[in-house]
C-alpha cells in the first residue's frame, strides 16, 4: 500500500483524489504513519478546501437538464449545498485530527520547540 505522502503526491499532481486513494489515507492513518505523511496529509487538506484537488466522492452527478434562469431559490440551493459541503470538510478535517490525536505518539518523529 502507498505511504500518505505518495498518495497525496499524486493527489496534488492531478489536481484528483478518487475514491480509491481516499479509502487508502483513510487506512494509513489507521496505523503508522509519521510527521511526514501528516504534515503531507495537512496539505492536501488545504488544496482540496482551496479547490485545487477534486474529491472523486464530492462529484455531482451531472443532470441532463436545461439550465434555468438564475432565481432566488437557485441561489439559495447553492448557497445551502456549499455550507454543506464546508460542514463535511469540517467534519472530515476534525475526524483526521481526533485519529492523529489518538495514536501513540513516537517522540522522535516529533518536532520540538528549542532543540
Amino acid at each position: 500500500m502507498a505511504l500518505i505522502k505518495e498518495i497525496v503526491q499524486e493527489a496534488l499532481t492531478t489536481g484528483y483524489l478518487s475514491v480509491v486513494a481516499e479509502d487508502q489515507l483513510r487506512s494509513q492513518l489507521q496505523s503508522n504513519y509519521d510527521s511526514e505523511d501528516l504534515d503531507a496529509w495537512i496539505i492536501l487538506q488545504r488544496s482540496i478546501v482551496a479547490g485545487d484537488v477534486k474529491q472523486e466522492s464530492r462529484r455531482k452527478k451531472a443532470s441532463p437538464s436545461p439550465k434555468a434562469k438564475d432565481t432566488s431559490s437557485s441561489k439559495a440551493k447553492d448557497t445551502s449545498s456549499s455550507i454543506k459541503l464546508a460542514y463535511q470538510m469540517a467534519a472530515e478535517i476534525a475526524y483526521a485530527a481526533a485519529v492523529a490525536l489518538s495514536m501513540t505518539k513516537n517522540t522522535k518523529d516529533q518536532p520540538s520547540l528549542g532543540a
